[in-house]
């Protein structure tokens, strides 16, 4: 059983390398189209302040998927990340559905997928409520901090 929980107690990793790498690969992608372009497709969903909806969300997507990354604040980081999370849920995916794989066809240039659910969204989601419960883990920034500051 002491084999058991030495493995469990390394089970935040994981978590936090998926949720930080999928955070900051979101908002490097929204940078990189301009925070302009993710501005406009919010105005066109209707969001209000979309310019700084815009910049709040890339800001959270990268300091939040770097906190994760790292292991530090994860309490504090999740729930911007959560809001960001339920805002795509209800905004752009739940007419979609479920799941997040729509084959709907198979040509020769391939498979072609339709529109994303909100499956995706939820997996984050159960992620950031797992790392909440968990806590960071031993390889994380917030670990080393603690160990430092015991006297």
């Amino acid at each position: 059983m002491t084999d058991r929980w030495q493995l469990a107690r390394l089970a935040p990793l994981p978590l936090r390398l998926i949720v930080g790498f999928g955070f900051v690969e979101h908002g490097l992608a929204k940078l990189a189209r301009g925070p302009d372009s993710f501005s406009h497709i919010l105005h066109a969903l209707g969001m209000p302040f979309p310019g700084l909806l815009a910049s709040a969300t890339i800001l959270v997507e990268l300091l939040g998927g770097v906190m994760m990354l790292a292991g530090l604040y994860l309490s504090l980081a999740s729930v911007p990340m959560a809001v960001v999370l339920l805002v795509a849920i209800f905004t752009v995916h739940l007419p979609n559905g479920f799941s997040s794989i729509k084959l709907q066809a198979v040509t020769a240039a391939g498979p072609q997928f339709g529109q994303p659910g909100y499956e995706t969204d939820l997996l984050y989601l159960a992620c950031l409520a797992a790392l909440i419960a968990l806590g960071p883990g031993p390889l994380s920034l917030e670990a080393v901090l603690r160990r430092k500051a015991r006297p």
